[in-house]
């Protein structure tokens, strides 16, 4: 297996990403929710679309990644004198809670077409669908901190979320609005294309970053802003530069070996196994499977070299991809949304 790293367990349990998880994430609502709508109608499909249509309809354009359960903002972060798990120091509230992350207004329209294609959509949820609309509109030209919460820049998997989103909703949406839905759609992925396809014919992290990066696999999943070259061409260099022994990382951390900076994130392995959709789908969904713990819960991360759990345990966004990808009873692996 090679030498293992050399950062010590307490040095990176304390690396910034051991935080309080007693929140709701609008976009694991709307993984959520997608991963059952894929099952069919179920009352957890009406939870999470009301849940995410009373947010967005509260705060529009000041929508907040994360809300307590019932609704309330999340607190600035502190540390706890407490222990974590390995060594680690334990966390509660969350600055990523005040961000904005444009991908979550395209998770949420994703989830209004789930919902409406079960003839689930709330006239309240219609009604917040045009306000993400209208948000979009104003806002996905402007940086910001993306997926995985950090810096605001122009990243390529919030710009394509939107469009999956955007087209989603086209579908179900009669007349003016629907045609609204896809010119804007098509509006944000001809500027995505120039600024974020490299020039071989990959999709780059975002508009000033040629890296790879895990988070691309999720639009690609949804069937949305890829052509099959892209796709493939994605896909191979993800693969390329970011697996390990089956299991796959986030991203690249500059000037140290993956595995040392973070433990492989789960999300993505499954992610993978959406996107590689009779392409190899069942070898990632196994490995990314194993990594359960005892009581069969997923963490956030997991420690290739190690075998062990890492970051939050558990993770909800992890659980619902594991069902998007596993589907109803007698189903192949493939997407929790069809592509189109």
């Amino acid at each position: 297996m090679g030498a293992g790293p050399t950062t010590s367990l307490p040095e990176r349990a304390n690396s910034g990403r051991n935080y309080d998880y007693r929140y709701a994430w609008l976009r694991d609502q709307c993984y959520a929710g997608l991963a059952v709508a894929a099952h069919g109608p179920h009352p957890l499909v009406d939870d999470a679309v009301r849940f995410v249509a009373e947010r967005i309809l509260a705060d529009g354009d000041g929508v907040r990644p994360a809300y307590t359960v019932d609704g309330r903002p999340v607190g600035r972060e502190r540390s706890l004198r407490l222990p974590g798990y390995p060594g680690g120091i334990d966390h509660v509230g969350n600055d990523a809670g005040a961000q904005f992350q444009l991908d979550t207004f395209g998770e949420a329209l994703q989830l209004f077409a789930a919902a409406a294609a079960h003839d689930r959509l709330t006239g309240e949820a219609e009604r917040a669908a045009g306000l993400c609309v209208d948000v979009v509109e104003r806002q996905w030209l402007k940086p910001e901190a993306g997926l995985w919460e950090l810096e605001n820049r122009w990243w390529t998997h919030s710009r394509l979320s939107v469009v999956c989103g955007l087209r989603r909703m086209a579908e179900v949406l009669p007349g003016a609005s629907g045609r609204r839905c896809a010119g804007l759609g098509d509006a944000v992925l001809r500027e995505t294309r120039r600024r974020c396809l490299d020039a071989d014919g990959r999709w780059r992290r975002a508009a000033d970053d040629d890296g790879p990066e895990a988070a691309l696999l999720v639009p690609m999943a949804r069937g949305c802003g890829f052509g099959d070259d892209e796709g493939a061409a994605t896909r191979a260099y993800i693969e390329s530069r970011l697996a390990e022994d089956g299991y796959l990382y986030r991203f690249e951390h500059p000037g140290r070996r993956l595995g040392e900076a973070e433990g492989a994130f789960l999300l993505c392995g499954f992610t993978m196994a959406l996107a590689t959709h009779r392409v190899g789908a069942f070898r990632w969904f196994e490995r990314t499977r194993a990594a359960y713990g005892p009581p069969g819960l997923f963490a956030e991360e997991y420690d290739v070299r190690q075998r062990q759990l890492r970051g939050n345990l558990p993770q909800a966004f992890v659980h619902a991809l594991n069902a998007g990808v596993r589907g109803p009873p007698g189903r192949r692996v493939g997407p929790a949304v069809t592509p189109a």
